[in-house]
């Protein structure tokens, strides 16, 4: 019993450190990469539909970003979602492909970007340890109801302890590789 929370818990704080590492790479820095249009999505004929699933990204250059829609029609919302989308560049459509050219990030612009990752930083530690403190409930009940003795209850909470910490470690080196990419000029 025990060990299945501890499993249980060790699964959803993993699931936390990969919503982590997601969110993180959207986080736009000097560079352009593909991943950060992730979490936009588009109206194509009524429905939401990701980008990824609109068109292929090409990053030819360190500050440039080639997207290619599967379907043409499909072009103006792509722009439209872009465009109003916090990264901060504005779309350039040829007809055939829509050109996005990375403005450089100033000094301002990274300072914002840090505190959002740290925002989503303290999101997950937050996510953390609200699972180990439901895992020290399911633990606590078993205790009640005499499922458990006492030695055990302690045994667990000091395993959920551990993970949290390895957890929050985790969470704490993606915060920092993060700051010193979007430091970096």
């Amino acid at each position: 019993m025990i060990a299945d929370i501890v499993k249980d818990a060790e699964h959803k704080m993993d699931g936390t450190i990969e919503h982590a590492h997601e969110e993180f790479a959207g986080i736009r820095t000097g560079r352009a990469h593909p991943s950060m249009f992730n979490k936009l999505t588009a109206d194509y004929y009524g429905t939401p539909t990701p980008l990824q699933q609109l068109a292929t990204f090409q990053v030819p250059e360190a500050r440039t970003v080639l997207i290619s829609p599967f379907d043409r029609g499909a072009m103006a919302a792509i722009e439209k979602v872009i465009r109003d989308s916090d990264l901060g560049v504005n779309p350039a459509n040829d007809g055939a492909v829509i050109r996005l050219n990375m403005p450089q990030l100033t000094e301002e612009r990274r300072k914002e970007y840090i505190k959002v990752a740290r925002n989503k930083a303290e999101e997950s530690r937050v996510a953390i340890r609200n699972v180990r403190r439901h895992s020290n409930d399911a633990v606590g009940k078993l205790l009640k109801n005499k499922e458990i003795g006492e030695d055990d209850a302690r045994s667990a909470e000091k395993q959920l302890d551990a993970l949290t910490k390895k957890h929050i470690d985790l969470i704490d080196e993606l915060l920092k590789a993060k700051e010193a990419e979007l430091l970096e000029v």
